[in-house]
């Protein structure tokens, strides 16, 4: 060291050109100097040199720890995004809170300390009406109603009643906008020493919300983390199990296919069972009603009615974009985790999958089509038939008549279907196919099939073995018992399983589905899906037993709960059917688009799909929009 000093000391020797050999060997000492420092950081363990590559500058956040880079300055894009999240999070506080607000300071100072205990609220809800199970404090949610009532109850002190995270609030599955809870979980600390506290809570619930009961847990209980599996059920019409009219364009393509590929026989031998049901609805149903019509309307609406229906692809095809995750107009889709919200989809008010047009609007398309295909027909509003009037002159209300008799036939041979037992076993066989670990990146949005989340174990999918009757349509019940569901998955195992049955696809098409190929399922109605119950055997048989807490068990209140599906789950499912028709208007939907989209369910496959039809393909479109986030719980 001293002679290292000394080399150091020693003036340096003068240079002849005007000192620069001065200011390189300065700049030299200055630089193993820094070398210097750094090297003996990096022994004290005490920063990044011993990390340091040759020629690199230690102030570059790449050689900095992940923990260091974190805590580093922004750069200026960072910053702007950060002022803008700011900017857009104090515009959402600033406006209204339908939450409880804050009471006043001297409220809170002679408000009675009363000890909170971690607790299992065990509840159920109609999600009518409600913009979703997660707590949002401008929409009306679930959540939001039942924070409200455990304040107005007591069970949440006014000093919390203005922030859910102060009691922990954490809920065992997220369900979406109109999605139904029999029984759901959410866990949070609550003041309970009141016997009543049930009855104080629910008086002041709509009765759309059920608290069903209140148990006492460990203390690092979540409702989310603890659960083990979850039980689905989602009710369908068994008409959904039809095949699509021979007029459509989809049952158009599965016949072309067959023949093409040298399918027919099997195709035939998988839709046997319900082979006669067309042409037996067109002859009893059908045929009196075009009898009956007057010689100048009856051709034009044999034209017309199986062309009316005829969808072209279309950028703002609400019941498409829906059905694929597509964002409508460029709107942003909602993001959907398990704890932030999987929509669920566009909020908006625009119809969605499942969605139906007025009878009227229907009517009025059928006509415009038979405008357009007899350009020299003119519909007049004459009410007294065309005897005054011109050959070429037809009477509007006879011809509304007559469309809406039609359609009504149609609608009513669809709901006078009652399932077969052959049939009935087509369907369980379908679900049978979900059974066990699969790859669902098909199911979801935004999945590859490299992704490992999209593997999901499915324990169970039954179909009920007795269909029942509610308002002349039959309805099948389809329970779903599983470790987890991504978003949508649900309802696209419907939709798919459905599908393959009416369209007597074969069902190595579902096995298929499950590789690592692209295939746009759509989602079959959120009307008909509800949570069954959650699963907590492994806290029930460890956790509560061992500290002496009741075991979290939704048979303790079966009787109650089935009171309430009937009342506020079932009865509101089957009465928004019978107005809306929803099913028919979904699957009928899918039948008439005329795009490749969905010809993976005819006898070409997969390759169906990348045709071009003469019109233009929205294939590109789909293969675009997984622009959502699917982590989380079931929509």
């Amino acid at each position: 060291m001293e002679q290292h000093s000394e080399q150091h000391s020693k003036p340096a020797p003068a240079s002849p050109i005007g000192g620069r050999k001065d200011a390189r060997d300065d700049d030299s000492a200055k630089g193993d100097n820094r070398k210097r420092k750094w090297e003996d950081r990096g022994r004290r363990g005490g920063g990044r040199g011993k990390s340091l590559q040759h020629g690199s500058n230690p102030s570059k956040k790449r050689n900095m720890g992940r923990k260091e880079y974190l805590r580093a300055p922004l750069d200026r894009r960072g910053r702007n995004e950060a002022e803008q999240s700011k900017r857009k999070e104090k515009e959402t506080e600033e406006k209204e809170s339908i939450l409880p607000s804050a009471f006043p300071q001297e409220e809170l100072e002679a408000e009675e300390r009363r000890p909170k205990r971690k607790v299992a609220v065990m509840l159920g809800y109609s999600g009518t009406g409600y913009k979703g199970m997660q707590i949002d404090k401008h929409q009306k949610t679930i959540e939001g109603d039942l924070f409200s009532a455990f304040v107005a109850a007591g069970a949440i002190s006014k000093a919390n009643a203005d922030d859910p995270k102060k009691s922990s609030l954490v809920r065992c599955a997220r369900t979406d906008k109109g999605v139904h809870a029999a029984g759901n979980v959410i866990s949070l600390k609550l003041i309970i020493e009141d016997s009543d506290i049930v009855e104080k809570i629910n008086s002041h619930l709509s009765s759309q919300i059920r608290v069903w009961g209140i148990q006492r847990t460990t203390g690092s209980f979540s409702s989310y983390q603890a659960c083990d599996s979850r039980w689905y059920e989602y009710l369908i019409p068994t008409h959904s199990f039809l095949p699509p009219h021979p007029s459509s364009f989809l049952a158009k393509k599965l016949e072309e296919y067959a023949d093409e590929t040298g399918d027919v026989e099997q195709y035939r031998k998988r839709q046997e069972e319900v082979a006669d049901f067309w042409p037996n609805v067109e002859e009893k149903c059908v045929k009196p009603i075009l009898d009956s019509l007057d010689d100048s309307i009856r051709p034009l609406v044999e034209a017309a009615l199986y062309t009316a229906d005829v969808v072209d692809s279309s950028d703002d095809d609400p019941v498409i974009h829906d059905t694929a995750d597509i964002p409508a107009n460029g709107d942003t889709v909602e993001k959907n985790t398990q704890e932030k919200p999987d929509s669920v989809e566009n909020e908006g008010e625009s119809k969605g999958a499942g969605e139906t047009k007025p009878v009227q609007d229907e009517v009025t398309e059928t006509i415009s089509t038979i405008e357009e295909q007899e350009p020299d027909i003119i519909v007049d509003d004459a009410k007294d038939g065309t005897s005054a009037l011109p050959d070429s002159f037809v009477s509007r209300p006879a011809l509304e008549a007559a469309i809406k008799s039609l359609k009504k036939a149609y609608l009513d041979a669809k709901k006078a279907y009652r399932i077969t037992p052959e049939r009935q076993a087509r369907v369980q066989g379908a679900f049978d196919l979900y059974v066990g670990t699969h790859k669902y990146h098909n199911y979801t949005v935004q999945k590859k099939f490299t992704d490992r989340s999209a593997q999901r174990f499915i324990k169970s999918f039954k179909v009920s073995e007795k269909p029942i009757i509610i308002n002349d349509t039959e309805w099948l019940s389809l329970k779903v018992h599983g470790q987890s569901f991504m978003m949508h998955q649900i309802r696209k195992m419907v939709g798919m399983a459905a599908l393959t049955v009416r369209c007597g696809t074969d069902p190595a098409t579902m096995k298929q589905s499950f590789e690592n190929v692209i295939m746009r399922i759509p989602k079959a109605p959120g009307l008909g899906l509800l949570l069954e119950r959650p699963v907590f055997d492994s806290y029930n048989e460890k956790q509560a037993e061992a500290h002496g807490r009741e075991k979290i068990d939704f048979s303790n209140y079966e009787k109650e709960i089935q009171e309430f599906k009937e009342r506020e789950i079932y009865q509101r499912i089957f009465r928004e059917e019978a107005q809306g028709n929803q099913f028919n208007t979904f699957f009928t939907h899918l039948d008439n688009y005329r795009d490749p989209t969905f010809l993976f369910l005819t006898s070409g496959g997969i390759e169906a799909t990348k045709r071009k039809l003469d019109n233009k393909s929205m294939q590109s479109k789909w293969e675009d929009s997984e622009d959502e986030d699917a982590s989380g719980g079931e929509g």
